[in-house]
């Protein structure tokens, strides 16, 4: 009920962005205000996608979040990828995974473990997640290898390079999703329950009526959510370059932590929201989960897309941003492969987080 409240009052962001838009307010107006405004249209979105899983059953409920869990981010990339944003674009790739490894797993498991004194989780799931995102690490770092380790190389091998290497993304993650919706999706009912029994519960008052959640409200939700997403990502891509110039921030910094700010945050109050109900299991998951997304097929479906819109982009990253990257699924990895945690780890992951923040803020690039 908060988290709706907070992203309803929110919602008066959206006419302010455009009346600062279309008043020429300036660019900085229009970057705040649409960058506030997507933070609630984002809630709404994954509000929506969770009451429609919940309706529609745990199988086709698991296979709407896991391709809705990270709209918000792909809408704002394919918006900057469509404008020619390309290093902006690559940047909120592996900054999206750095803050939900780091950021978002460590503040779940620091606010938890305020609470409890040692929080639990099945390492399987955490050695699953934490197996896929080291062979995505791999998948990203081999581009840019090529790239240095040569004397030159051709913009269509790179090109062919990077488009092979987005179709065995893509196919691993169907993998993944074979693995968690039906080969081993006992591994992941806690996750699962935790949600339905969520939702139940604020339904209770309602049940002498016998309604359930309406599916054609809940769709319309999700498609005006969606579509507001896509509106208000238009505004905030089309300033942010002049925005952060004026403040000093480079496309790198932009990039890495503030886009993943903007369009993660529906994802932030859901982790800590279950690791303060002492659920740690699905904190562990949506994070973990989100990184995965994004590194095994947000990646690959921006590589495709440029190369159908006329914008190409390849998996060639900045070695800054991909050192970034190992060192953050190497920390997670190691915080979370005995299936436990408390607040010192949650203080830890946030500590590597801000040092890592600093280092992008102060990188020339």
């Amino acid at each position: 009920m908060v988290k709706k409240l907070f992203s309803l009052g929110l919602l008066v962001f959206i006419p302010i962005s455009i009346a600062a838009e279309q008043l020429h307010w300036g660019s900085l107006a229009v970057f705040i205000t649409s960058a506030i405004a997507i933070v609630p249209l984002a809630i709404w979105l994954s509000t929506a996608t969770e009451e429609v899983a919940v309706i529609t059953g745990p199988s086709i409920g698991g296979l709407l979040n896991a391709v809705f869990g990270n709209a918000t981010e792909l809408i704002i990339a394919l918006v900057a990828l469509r404008a020619g944003l390309i290093d902006i674009v690559k940047a909120s790739i592996t900054g999206t995974i750095i803050s939900n490894l780091l950021l978002v797993m460590g503040l779940s498991m620091f606010l938890g473990g305020l609470r409890y004194k040692e929080q639990d989780f099945q390492p399987i799931v955490a050695r699953v997640n934490g197996s896929s995102m080291t062979l995505a690490v791999t998948a990203l770092v081999l581009p840019a290898v090529v790239l240095y380790t040569s004397d030159g190389v051709e913009p269509t091998a790179m090109t062919n390079l990077s488009l092979t290497v987005a179709a065995v993304l893509i196919i691993v993650y169907g993998l993944t999703l074979l693995f968690s919706l039906k080969t081993h999706s006992y591994l992941y009912e806690v996750g699962l329950s935790d949600l339905e029994e969520s939702t139940a519960a604020q339904t209770s008052h309602s049940e002498a009526t016998t309604h359930k959640p309406s599916l054609p409200l809940w769709i319309g939700v999700l498609i005006i959510a969606t579509l507001g997403v896509a509106f208000e990502s238009e505004l905030f891509v089309g300033v942010v370059e002049e925005a952060t110039a004026g403040l000093g921030l480079t496309p790198l910094f932009t990039g890495v932590i503030l886009l993943p700010l903007v369009g993660g945050a529906a994802e932030y109050v859901t982790a800590v929201r279950v690791a303060i109900k002492n659920n740690m299991d699905l904190s562990v998951s949506v994070a973990m989960g989100s990184s995965l997304l994004v590194a095994l097929l947000v990646a690959p479906i921006l590589v495709l897309v440029g190369q159908i819109i006329g914008q190409p982009m390849d998996l060639s990253f900045n070695p800054f941003e991909i050192v970034a990257v190992a060192i953050a699924v190497v920390v997670a990895n190691l915080i979370s492969l005995d299936g436990r945690s408390n607040w010192l780890e949650g203080a830890l992951l946030l500590a590597t987080y801000t040092v890592l923040g600093a280092a992008f803020y102060f990188h020339p690039a």
